[in-house]
């Protein structure tokens, strides 16, 4: 059933998930950033995927990411309040990740078969705003350049994405999305994966579903976004769900959440 008044959400079944990491991490300004591998709760995680010819769809029972309990037979899952703060001013971007693939080499041209499908975790079967991100698994020497040739959301194939460079030798744990071919409105399969400029370092490609974003304006500082502000995304019990954390200075802080996710 689907939560469509006030009454429904709160007679709805909630679960609430922690999310912290404690280590810090050294970063670029306002560029985004993971902490997948850092400890806190939940523990950390393997950033190197672990497959890079086929690509693997992770979820919620994933080292690394907050455990969302089963819900009850036909309930609809959804993000319904974000309790959110950190120890530096920042923007926060959770995002369910649906496909990953890596870790590549710096000098990567690898064509991927067989990838297993996520479609299960996309709302009617609809890939438009999936997006695409590299993240830096290992450090680069050199201007690391990611291109991804992809099927974009109406079944196309053979689209490629803009070659990004970031214009700096990335460290680990950086991300940057990568610009899908004009017009495409998403991305339901990664067909191959070329890495360039780069002289060492090894990153990952990832496919995600964004599902809310929120500021923190300064040190120490947090918000609450009830449903209202979260718009209820749909969220399932397989969702991996990913903070990508984007700060304003050189350090990456002590980012935290409670995650509200409601179903009936």
């Amino acid at each position: 059933m689907a939560i469509a008044t006030l009454d429904q959400y709160i007679a709805a079944a909630k679960q609430t998930l922690t999310w912290v990491k404690t280590p810090g991490r050294v970063t670029v300004a306002a560029m985004p950033y993971s902490a997948f591998d850092l400890a806190g709760n939940p523990g950390a995680g393997a950033l190197a995927i672990g497959n890079t010819a086929n690509g693997i769809v992770q979820n919620s029972s994933t080292t690394g990411f907050p455990t969302i309990n089963a819900f009850g037979g036909g309930a609809a899952g959804y993000l319904s309040k974000v309790n959110f703060a950190s120890t530096v001013a920042c923007r926060i971007l959770l995002v369910d990740r649906l496909f990953s693939c890596g870790a590549y080499t710096f000098n990567a041209a690898v064509t991927l078969a067989g990838q297993p499908s996520f479609a299960s975790r996309v709302p009617n079967t609809d890939y438009k705003g999936l997006q695409i991100y590299v993240e830096q698994v290992t450090n680069a020497t050199g201007n690391q350049t990611v291109t991804v040739t992809y099927t974009d959301d109406t079944g196309a194939t053979g689209h490629t994405t803009g070659a990004v460079g970031i214009g700096a030798a990335p460290l680990i744990g950086r991300m940057w999305q990568l610009p899908l071919q004009a017009g495409d409105k998403g991305v339901s399969i990664i067909e191959s994966v070329t890495g360039l400029v780069a002289s060492a370092g090894t990153f990952n490609v990832h496919i995600v579903r964004p599902l809310w974003t929120g500021r923190i304006p300064a040190i120490a500082a947090g918000d609450v976004h009830d449903l209202l502000k979260t718009g209820l995304p749909v969220v399932y019990a397989a969702s991996a769900l990913w903070p990508i954390i984007i700060p304003d200075s050189t350090a990456l802080g002590v980012p935290e959440m409670l995650i509200e996710v409601a179903n009936a």
